[in-house]
């Protein structure tokens, strides 16, 4: 077991974790669980460090993969009366972890679809949905209508 902590990972998570904290908490919804997965994300990525090719790409699909899975059916923002975090509440994980990854990391569809698993189309229509859905839920309406 190593004694000390590789001066370039550290710095690697220095840089990160407080964008990633933020863009895995609003995945989430909960803070503590975002906070656990990314320690676990972080933890796993130290055991790899000297093998990973790109480091944000692998922590990147330890926080946001999870999410998608059947099981993972948790009501996000519990007790929040935040109209934005209530807005993402009503959003699949899918759709959050989406519209998260396209307009907060600012990651391309491409990018997106190759990151959670899906297909480019998918991601196209999730991402789409979810800002409509936000939009109408903050009162923007939906910008389909002509009206």
């Amino acid at each position: 077991m190593r004694d000390t902590v590789d001066p370039d990972f550290a710095s690697f998570v220095d840089a990160r974790q407080g964008r990633w904290l933020r863009t895995t908490y609003l995945v989430y919804g909960d803070l503590q669980r975002a906070e656990r997965v990314l320690l676990r994300a972080f933890t796993r990525l130290s055991m790899h460090w000297p093998k990973v090719d790109d480091p944000d790409v692998f922590v990147q699909r330890l926080l946001y993969q999870p999410v998608l899975r059947p099981w993972n059916r948790d009501k996000p923002f519990q007790g929040e009366e935040d109209a934005v975090k209530l807005a993402l509440a009503e959003l699949s994980p899918a759709q959050r972890a989406v519209l998260v990854l396209l307009y907060l990391e600012e990651l391309t569809e491409f990018e997106v679809a190759d990151l959670l698993g899906m297909s480019q189309p998918a991601v196209h229509t999730h991402g789409m949905t979810a800002l409509s859905h936000l939009r109408t839920a903050l009162g923007a309406g939906d910008w389909r209508d002509a009206t």
